[in-house]
């Protein structure tokens, strides 16, 4: 029974860091000035505002794996290199509270999914082409993780500029 216990409170910190993450970033941000948003930390780093698209479009990149291990059984899920993305995506160009905005909206939808979802949906797996099985309970652990080390990412930029 404390096995499921410490499971059950894995999975609500989780999704905590997950739900707070909509609040943390705006107040990250708070007072910086556009050029502030844009200075990188040091040359060849991200600024604040690539950070911010980049965790958009890996929010959208979860959304859809997420929809497609619910969905279907045992989906292929591909892979992306996420500095061809912010080169040729052009993160540096990045409006970062359209960006902000757009992790916003699709964070809340994966959320509801995620509290939706039944216990046994954790197990569902999809394979992805580069690392093979990964559960939605994994995917969770990789949110949250991911979160966590663009918030503190952001707040070492924000001490630089």
């Amino acid at each position: 029974m404390s096995s499921l216990c410490s499971t059950s409170s894995a999975i609500a910190i989780r999704l905590s860091v997950m739900r707070e993450t909509i609040d943390v970033l705006p107040q990250a941000i708070a007072g910086l000035s556009p050029r502030q948003l844009r200075q990188p930390e040091r040359p060849g780093k991200w600024s604040v505002a690539q950070v911010l698209q980049h965790l958009a479009d890996s929010e959208i990149v979860s959304a859809w794996r997420i929809r497609l291990i619910l969905a279907q059984d045992r989906p292929p899920l591909t892979g992306y290199d996420q500095d061809l993305w912010a080169d040729r995506l052009g993160y540096a160009d990045a409006d970062p509270l359209a960006a902000l905005e757009l992790f916003t909206v699709v964070r809340r939808a994966n959320l509801r999914l995620h509290e939706r979802a039944a216990p046994t949906d954790l197990n569902r797996v999809g394979l992805h082409v580069e690392r093979g099985e990964e559960s939605i309970g994994h995917l969770r652990r990789l949110a949250a993780g991911h979160d966590l080390l663009h918030r503190r990412q952001i707040e070492r930029i924000r001490q630089t500029v």
